[in-house]
């Protein structure tokens, strides 16, 4: 084997984990033999080696590679004359030192993974040194909780790194995978092949929510798009405990273990709308204590029933975009990866990076949008987004929201997979109510009123669920039920379900 030149040293970098010589010998047999640099080079970053210079051969192969060109000592030299590192172990002829020994071409895939793993190693020394040294630090506010989530960011962005390989399917896994997705649409009755909405009349509409995908629920305040978010919630949670008691397994369940982060209501406040909807009861008498005897045995009742209900709530503020993904992950560990609902309540309630937050609040939203279709991805969950609508809503004559209503940036109808939003014409038409008729009113005030409460009885109690935007299947309406007394949206039966 040729003799490679030793790499200058300093004392901190010998304690650190490291083998420079598999480094070496990698990249020789990458420039050996092509076809291993192109199996390898999406399973490492140039940061993920120890050496520098080894880190910007690593690059050049992968440059030299995605630009269908040779990747040799040859074809790799002009990159390297003017490398003050290269320059310190004699030049470019370093290259084909590398290449002095075909040694590396039975391990390279071996050296490969003990690269990543080293380097992660080294990222743990780090992030634990970071830690310890900002845990020190007590010149300003102590937050270690707000520590501990930067340490679990910092640890997952290089666990994510270099996993390429694995998350490459073939033909026959991609449709495998869609024959189960099938098969579990079929023996769920039909029309569900992702998680249910317990709401038979979206299930025929959108197939369930599907994994990976992420959903916009939309509306102005009042419309009940929390409430409906929370029954969607519910109806997955209670579908999936009832399907484990029927001795369904995790794969087979078209319910789900929910995670709800919900940044403006407390947990209470949201377990005491799902006790209203359950033993309805007026979630306001709940509040109150304006209830009887026998309402209290219902609710105690309703409590009972669902004190394993799979639903977890994280009620913390503020939360950043960061920060929910770490607790998310914390949350799938914890529950062995079951998690198969994600809620957030809502959007705009969320932060970005600081960076993002300088360059304005358009720009903060595209980041979160982004990280939360990335949180979709990155767990294989459905996520159901709430969102805010702009004004512009209030100015038209028809409410009907529109994607274009869709408030502070452009980017959430570009992220998300599917946008709903959420609709009640009696809302509206309580606030238009004309002026009601006495004894000695005029035959058109009379008139007037008799208009509007005819429009008003014909609108009460439903609401319309307008799919904006679907990429799995057509846009359209869905007429539903709502119970305002009890926050509950159900199936609507009648005459027409929804239409496109």
């Amino acid at each position: 084997m040729a003799t490679i030149l030793p790499l200058p040293t300093t004392p901190e970098s010998t304690s650190l984990p490291q083998n420079v010589e598999a480094e070496a010998a990698m990249l020789g047999a990458m420039m050996i033999d092509n076809r291993l640099a192109d199996d390898l080079i999406d399973t490492l970053e140039p940061e993920h080696f120890f050496e520098p210079l080894h880190g910007r051969i690593f690059a050049a192969i992968k440059s030299a590679r995605g630009n269908d060109m040779l990747a040799t000592p040859v074809t790799l030299r002009p990159m390297f004359e003017a490398d003050e590192g290269m320059k310190q172990l004699g030049g470019p002829a370093y290259l084909a030192q590398l290449t002095g020994s075909g040694a590396g071409l039975i391990g390279a895939r071996q050296f490969a993974k003990q690269i990543y793993d080293l380097a992660m190693l080294r990222t743990l020394v780090t992030v634990g040194r970071g830690l310890v040294e900002r845990a020190l630090d007590t010149s300003e506010e102590v937050n270690p909780r707000g520590q501990i989530e930067l340490a679990e960011e910092e640890l997952f962005k290089v666990a994510a790194e270099g996993g390429s390989e694995s998350q490459i399917k073939s033909f026959a896994q991609a449709t495998t995978a869609a024959v189960k997705m099938a098969q579990r649409a079929l023996n769920s009755g039909g029309n569900v092949s992702g998680v249910t909405t317990g709401l038979d009349t979206v299930n025929a509409k959108i197939g369930g929510m599907h994994h990976s995908d992420l959903m916009i629920l939309a509306g102005r305040p009042g419309m009940g798009k929390t409430s409906l978010a929370t029954n969607i919630a519910f109806n997955a949670a209670r579908r999936y405990m009832r399907d484990r008691e029927d001795g369904l397994t995790h794969a087979e369940s078209i319910g789900a273990k929910v995670a709800f982060f919900s940044l403006e209501m407390s947990a209470d406040q949201l377990a005491t709308r799902i006790l209203a909807e359950q033993s309805r009861i007026s979630s306001e008498s709940l509040r109150m204590g304006k209830i009887s005897r026998t309402e209290f045995n219902q609710l105690a009742a309703a409590a009972a029933d669902l004190e394993n209900l799979p639903l977890f709530i994280d009620d913390t503020a503020g939360l950043t975009i960061a920060a929910l993904h770490t607790r998310m992950r914390r949350l799938q560990r914890r529950h062995n990866n079951e998690i198969g609902l994600v809620v957030i309540d809502y959007l705009q309630l969320l932060t970005g990076s600081a960076k993002a937050s300088g360059d304005g609040r358009v720009q903060e939203i595209s980041e979160i949008s982004r990280g939360l279709k990335t949180l979709a991805k990155d767990m294989n969950v459905p996520v159901l987004a709430l969102s805010q609508l702009s004004r512009a809503v209030e100015q038209r004559e028809d409410k009907r929201p529109q994607l274009s209503d869709l408030r502070e940036s452009g980017s959430i109808e570009q992220d998300a997979d599917m946008v709903w939003f959420v609709y009640r014409e009696d809302y509206y038409l309580a606030m238009r109510e004309p002026e009601h008729p006495s004894s000695t009113s005029s035959a058109e005030v009379h008139e007037k009123h008799s208009k509007w409460s005819l429009a008003y009885q014909d609108a009460a109690g439903l609401a319309e669920l307008i799919i904006g935007k679907s990429r799995h299947g057509a846009t359209g309406k869905i007429t539903l039920r709502f119970e305002p007394e009890i926050t509950r949206f159900s199936d609507y039966i009648g005459e027409t379900t929804y239409s496109n």
